[in-house]
């Protein structure tokens, strides 16, 4: 399956979840590439946005290979291989780090605005693709923490390995392309996946508010 772009997508996405419609439920996108698919679930499915912000935790000697992930408030999801071979005092400077990250990040997209309440609500966590699943299973973990009803993971793409390790997680997971040959990366699924800029972000979330 190839995706024309991160919109198309998540139209796509929302037509798999069309049985949620209307019914009392939060989109949870991650920041910043799942905003495009969170803003379309929201207006097609007839929810409010919010957003979870992990971020990942490089390692010391290659920013680019994450060895943890961790959001605002949840507790860091870490490699235990890699965890075990780093200074443990850098790692919690890291994660500290990468925590007000996400705080500033929140500020930045959605200004003053409080968190939603999820009490009695789905929660639909949703991103571009999954790789690895170290930042979708600190975003789940941070949700768990707010006592949804039901927590929806909703991907495009994703290899069958990480969402085995994830599904025990959520109460559902919905997936367009979940496959035991994954083909690398998640770009490799879109003809298009360009990086989304915070600006755009920021965009993203205002149109969306203005058209309702």
């Amino acid at each position: 399956m190839l995706f024309k772009n991160r919109t198309e997508a998540g139209k796509q996405l929302a037509q798999a979840l069309e049985h949620y419609r209307g019914k009392p439920g939060v989109i949870f996108p991650l920041p910043r590439g799942g905003v495009a698919l969170g803003v379309e679930l929201a207006r097609m499915l007839e929810m409010p946005i919010d957003l979870v912000i992990p971020r990942k935790v490089g390692h010391p000697a290659n920013p680019e290979y994450a060895i943890c992930a961790v959001s605002e408030t949840g507790d860091p999801v870490c490699s235990r291989w890699e965890k075990e071979r780093v200074d443990p005092e850098w790692l919690r400077q890291a994660i500290e780090t990468e925590k007000r990250t996400a705080r500033s990040r929140r500020e930045r997209f959605l200004g003053d605005k409080q968190p939603l309440p999820l009490e009695g609500k789905t929660a639909v966590i949703v991103d571009d693709g999954i790789a690895t699943g170290l930042t979708m299973r600190a975003a789940i973990l941070e949700i768990k923490d707010r006592h949804p009803a039901r927590i929806v993971m909703a991907i495009p793409v994703a290899p069958a390995e990480s969402v085995a390790e994830l599904e025990p997680l959520v109460d559902e997971v919905v997936g367009l392309e979940i496959s035991d040959r994954f083909l690398g990366s998640v770009g490799a699924y879109y003809s298009d996946f360009t990086q989304v800029s915070d600006d755009q972000v920021v965009d993203m979330l205002r149109m969306l508010d203005s058209g309702r």
